[in-house]
C-alpha cells in the first residue's frame, strides 16, 4: 500500500471558491488549482463551481459547494504556528477581519472555518518542566483573545 498526504476538504454552500482565492492570498506560498464546474447533469446550476482545488503552504485542500446542509463550526480548526508576534498580527488581522475573535487565539473568519494562532514559543512555555511557571503562562493564555508572545513570556518570568 502506498502511503499518500491527505486532502483537507471544506465543505460550503456557495462560497467555497471566494474562500479559496481568500486563503490563498492570506498564506505565503499558496496558489489555486483547478476548478471543477457543473455539468449539464449537475450537480447545480450548469457552469457554477462545484471543487477548487488549492494549496496552502505546501498543504493540499478542497472546497466543495455542496450546499447549506453542514454549517462550519469551532470543533475543527487549524492551527497556525507563528514564530514571532508580527506573524501572530498578521494572521490575526487577515483572518479575523469580517470574522469574529474567539478565546486564548482562536478567531473565526468572515467563511467561518476557525483558526488557532498560535506563537510556537507557547507550547514550549506551557510544557515547561517547573510546574510554578507553566501554570502562569497557561493562566495568561486563558485570559488574551488574541495571543501576546511579550505577555506570554512576562508570565513565564514571572513578572
Amino acid at each position: 500500500m502506498t502511503s499518500k498526504a491527505l486532502t483537507t476538504c471544506l465543505w460550503f454552500n456557495t462560497e467555497g471558491e471566494a474562500a479559496a482565492e481568500f486563503y490563498a492570498s492570506v498564506f505565503p506560498d499558496s496558489k489555486m488549482g483547478r476548478i471543477t464546474r457543473a455539468g449539464e447533469s449537475g450537480p447545480g446550476p450548469v457552469g457554477s463551481v462545484v471543487v477548487v482545488e488549492f494549496e496552502l503552504n505546501g498543504q493540499q485542500f478542497m472546497v466543495l459547494n455542496g450546499g447549506p446542509q453542514y454549517p462550519h463550526s469551532p470543533a475543527i480548526s487549524f492551527s497556525i504556528p507563528c514564530a514571532d508576534q508580527a506573524e501572530v498580527d498578521y494572521y490575526w488581522g487577515k483572518l479575523g477581519d469580517g470574522g469574529q475573535e474567539m478565546a486564548c487565539g482562536w478567531v473565526t473568519d468572515k467563511f467561518g472555518i476557525s483558526w488557532q494562532v498560535v506563537p510556537t514559543v507557547l507550547p514550549e512555555l506551557m510544557n515547561d518542566p517547573d510546574p510554578k511557571k507553566a501554570a502562569r503562562v497557561t493562566a495568561a493564555m486563558l485570559n488574551m483573545i488574541k495571543l501576546d508572545v511579550a505577555e506570554l513570556q512576562r508570565a513565564y518570568e514571572g513578572s
